[in-house]
């Protein structure tokens, strides 16, 4: 059982970063296609060149990349509950109180889950500025910026694990 958790967590940490290697998102401006994100720290970053022509839409596209930027706060959180999930792992049965290995794996999990979800929410919330920016553009600038952070019109249905792009 032990080597199962140990695997997943291996796994659930190697595949974002895989996933994020292979695709990103795509605007349409020029009937061509430009990637949107330059990687995962500059978010945004192919649309640079157009919405620096409007000053309005620079200020929310920088703002957008300002609130993408991973803090202190949500590593420490991620990492500590990591500390925890392992330790419990590692503790012996016959502990008792706070270092009991059950009341470790469950704070840890639980931790770890907490920041996913928050980070996950806060990055969702956050992805109305970069529309704005590109709205904003559009309003007084050419050629046209046709993109949507949220869906792509493919009239597909089915169930997201955390990532909705195509290959």
């Amino acid at each position: 059982m032990k080597s199962i958790l140990i695997l997943f967590i291996v796994i659930h940490m190697l595949l974002p970063a895989q996933l994020h290697a292979a695709c990103s998102r795509i605007a349409t401006i020029n009937y061509q296609k430009i990637l949107v994100d330059a990687g995962t720290d500059k978010k945004g970053e192919g649309l640079r060149f157009y919405l620096e022509k409007d000053p309005q839409s620079k200020i929310l596209l920088d703002k957008y990349q300002k609130e993408n930027q991973p803090t202190f706060l949500k590593a420490s959180t991620s990492t500590i509950g990591s500390v925890l999930l392992l330790t419990g792992l590692l503790q012996p049965n016959e502990s008792s109180g706070i270092q009991n290995k059950n009341t470790l794996m469950y704070g840890g999990a639980f931790l770890i889950a907490l920041s996913y979800l928050t980070s996950k929410t806060l990055q969702y919330s956050n992805e109305k500025y970069l529309e704005q920016a590109v709205d904003q553009y559009n309003k007084r600038n050419s050629p046209r910026i046709y993109f949507s952070p949220y869906k792509e019109n493919n009239k597909k249905t089915g169930i997201g694990f955390g990532f909705s792009q195509e290959f």
